[in-house]
Formats: C-alpha cells, sequence, structure tokens
C-alpha cells in the first residue's frame, strides 16, 4: 500500500475525471488534488463546483502538450501521482479530424509522462479504454492479455498511448500502470455521447439517433464505479500492468435506448435509425477478474440502478444542460447526424 499526498489529476474538469476528483475527495480526508485541464469543449468548471472551495483542491488551466505548463504545476511542489484522464474521446470526431487526437492522447500522454520522470512522481496512472482491442466476437470477453487492435483514430491513439507508457516502465523503471475501461455513464458527461445525447433529446421529444440497426453492444459502467477502480489502481496497482474496470452488464445499443425512452416516459417511435459508423465495433465486453482478485474490487451500483439516477440527474439540470449545449456543440450535431 502505497501514501500519497498530492495527486495531479489531467482532464479533471471533464466526465470522469470531475466525478473521480469528487470521490476521492470525499473518501480521503487527507488527500491533496491539483486539477489541470484545458477545459475544451468537453470540460466544463461547473463540473467541479462542488469541490471548488475544498482547501485541499486546485485548479490550473492548462495543456499536458505544452511543456510550459507542466513546468508550472509540478513546480509548485511535489507531486505524488498522476492519473491522466486527460484525452479527446469521442469517436465520431476522430473520424472527421485524427489530428487534435493524436496530440493530446499521444503526444500530450509522452510529454506528461516526461515531466513526471524529471520530477520524480511514485505513481502514474494511464486512463485508457476497452477500445483498443478493437471488435469482440459473439461470446467471450477482453482480457489484459488480449492482443490490441484499434479499428478507429480514437482508439488508435489511446493505444498509441499504452504502448508508450508500457515502454517507460519497462525502459525507464517508470511507475506507471493503465486501467482500461468499459463505456462509463453518470452526472456531467457531455451531451455528444450515447446516453446523454438519447436523455436530454427525450426530454425534447427530439429524434434519438442510433447507428445501424442498434445490434452493437456495449459494457457500461457507472462512473463511480470507474472512480473507485482507478483509486485502487493508484493505491494498489503494480508499474507495468494492465487492469480492465467494466460494468460487467452488456446492451445492444437499441435496447438501450427503448430502456431510456420507457423510462422517462417517452415513446419508442423517437428512435431514429442513421447511417452506421465507418467500423463501428460490433461488441465490447471486459474480463475483471484480475482486479477482483488483487484488489477485491466489484460493481457497485447495477445497470437498471445506474440508467435511473443518471436520467434524474440530468432532469433536475437543466441549467448545466443549457450552459454544455452551445454553439459549438449544436454545429458538430448537425454535422453528424443531417445526412444520416
Amino acid at each position: 500500500m502505497n501514501d500519497f499526498e498530492h495527486v495531479l489529476v489531467t482532464g479533471g474538469s471533464g466526465f470522469i475525471g470531475s466525478n473521480f476528483i469528487r470521490y476521492v475527495l470525499d473518501a480521503e480526508p487527507d488527500i491533496r488534488i491539483t486539477n489541470l485541464d484545458l477545459l475544451t469543449y468537453a470540460g466544463n468548471l461547473r463540473n467541479n463546483e462542488s469541490v471548488a472551495k475544498d482547501p485541499r483542491y486546485a485548479f490550473v488551466r492548462g495543456d499536458i502538450a505544452d511543456s510550459l505548463t507542466l513546468g508550472t504545476v509540478f513546480g509548485r511542489g511535489r507531486i505524488d501521482a498522476v492519473v491522466n484522464f486527460a484525452a479527446e474521446t469521442h469517436v465520431d470526431r476522430s473520424i472527421h479530424d485524427s489530428g487534435p487526437f493524436v496530440r493530446t492522447n499521444v503526444v500530450g500522454t509522452q510529454m506528461l509522462m516526461d515531466a513526471a520522470r524529471a520530477h520524480g512522481v511514485s505513481r502514474y496512472v494511464q486512463i485508457s479504454t476497452d477500445e483498443v482491442y478493437g471488435s469482440l466476437g459473439e461470446e467471450g470477453s477482453f482480457t489484459e492479455d488480449t492482443p490490441i487492435n484499434p479499428t478507429n483514430p480514437y482508439a488508435a491513439t489511446k493505444a498509441g498511448a499504452d504502448f508508450l507508457v508500457l515502454s517507460y516502465a519497462r525502459t525507464h523503471g517508470f511507475p506507471a500502470l493503465i486501467t482500461r475501461c468499459s463505456n462509463n455513464y453518470g452526472p456531467c458527461q457531455f451531451p455528444e455521447k450515447f446516453i446523454p445525447l438519447m436523455i436530454t433529446n427525450a426530454l425534447e421529444e427530439k429524434p434519438i439517433p442510433v447507428y445501424g440497426r442498434g445490434l452493437n453492444r456495449r459494457e457500461w459502467i457507472y462512473v463511480d464505479d470507474h472512480s473507485r477502480g482507478v483509486w485502487m489502481a493508484v493505491r494498489r496497482g503494480r508499474a507495468g500492468e494492465v487492469y480492465n474496470v467494466g460494468g460487467g452488464e452488456e446492451v445492444a445499443n437499441i435496447d438501450l435506448a427503448r430502456k431510456v425512452l420507457e423510462l422517462m416516459g417517452k415513446p419508442e417511435s423517437l428512435v431514429r435509425f442513421v447511417q452506421d459508423r465507418p467500423a463501428h465495433d460490433r461488441r465490447y465486453a471486459l474480463n475483471c477478474s484480475k482486479i477482483e482478485r488483487e484488489w477485491g474490487w466489484s460493481v457497485a451500483t447495477a445497470f437498471g440502478k445506474g440508467i435511473a439516477q443518471t436520467i434524474d440527474w440530468y432532469v433536475g439540470h437543466p441549467d448545466w444542460l443549457r450552459e454544455v449545449r452551445d454553439v459549438s456543440y449544436l454545429s458538430y450535431y448537425e454535422k453528424q447526424y443531417q445526412h444520416r
């Protein structure tokens, strides 16, 4: 068990990062957190409102791919651990333009690790994704030993970062490890992602776009369960290792759309099938026996309960939703779905 006092969380104003910061500050009274976030379209300081006045929390606006910013952050005092959530994450955006994904996900990871090495950080956790494994067949699940086989630019950049992290661990003895998660859902998720997109469109009785025939299957994890797994990785993970963190419940996209509409009391006629995404992976599922065995981790929030809580959160936060659905998001939405 390692003892950490000061943790740098990158991308801590995004969906998963902000939930992770809240989780750690609630669970660990002696931990200090610095949040480094560039506040791109998916980053929102509103996501950090509940911790903003906590004396253990500090925010720095900046880019992990900028050496001057990293020098400033690491120069403010010893950082014991780094958790890297900072990333461009949306597959559809990576298909339109992979450049920002390469810069942040690969170059940014390299620069962040170089700064962490130079300042003697004792733990580095890279947040990755099940998408690096590619598409799964009708049976079985991905283990940490499954060969990497990304099929879209987003997944390729995350896979590239994973290889870079493992190379630093092996070549430099850098105390880094990787977590790979299944699809997250919960409060504060940017509404371009599938679950909040469905919820927000259903609230206004707008069509819900579903790729192809909606038969692609995904495994979902409530964001708090993921945060708990990541914190266990910080405290208990072994350098050079990969750990899967998955929700254990698979759902076809069309069944998920129907479930959301049922819970919201909206008609299934809102579903609109659109042209499928290029190279759309058919199925993801993670084998999490490694963290169950080594850390005693398990899912605490069943999918049915978590999806109901998520709907309630969006219904109860219309001001947050209005703020994030700005002109840039609406422009992207029209570009993505108007011709499908």
